[in-house]
């Protein structure tokens, strides 16, 4: 069994619902969600000129392998209608693996830790709210101490 840690978000339509129900084929397709943090509204990252996105963590126990929940989630993607036109475009849904266990991957399909975690906000954010004493594999840190040493300015506010 497999402890993974997600982040689910989007900036296109009802952007709530868009997490539920994200959320709820997650819970049937990969296994148990255990914990979810609250909704996160956040301006967008990268390409600016786009809706802000919502937010969320989540902690899952799943007895997929990596690569099989990363494949779930991409199906998961394109069952709810994500289309890939432009990178870090707007979104229907996104759905990324942020930790698994204490394990560090690095293959074509699939990067763990998530390379970019410590930078970004507003992945530390909702991830600190579920598992503020998690360790990253690779930093040595606590979500905690990733979050309050993390420079990314972006505004990130509780929903």
């Amino acid at each position: 069994m497999n402890t993974a840690y997600l982040l689910t978000g989007g900036n296109m339509g009802n952007r709530a619902f868009h997490l539920q129900q994200a959320e709820q084929y997650i819970q049937q397709y990969c296994g148990e969600i255990v914990c979810s943090s609250s909704i996160y509204e956040t301006a967008a990252w990268g390409f600016t000129d786009q809706p802000a996105f919502y937010n969320q963590a989540l902690e899952l126990k799943t007895m997929l392998s990596p690569d099989q929940l990363m494949r779930k989630l991409l199906e998961i993607e394109l069952e709810m209608g994500r289309i890939r036109t432009q990178k870090m475009g707007p979104r229907i849904i996104d759905l990324d693996i942020l930790l698994i266990d204490d394990l560090i991957i690095e293959t074509e399909l699939l990067s763990v830790p998530h390379p970019a975690l410590p930078d970004r906000r507003f992945a530390l954010m909702p991830l600190a709210e579920i598992a503020p004493l998690l360790m990253h594999p690779i930093e040595g840190k606590t979500i905690t101490a990733l979050l309050d040493a993390c420079t990314d300015s972006l505004n990130v506010q509780k929903k």
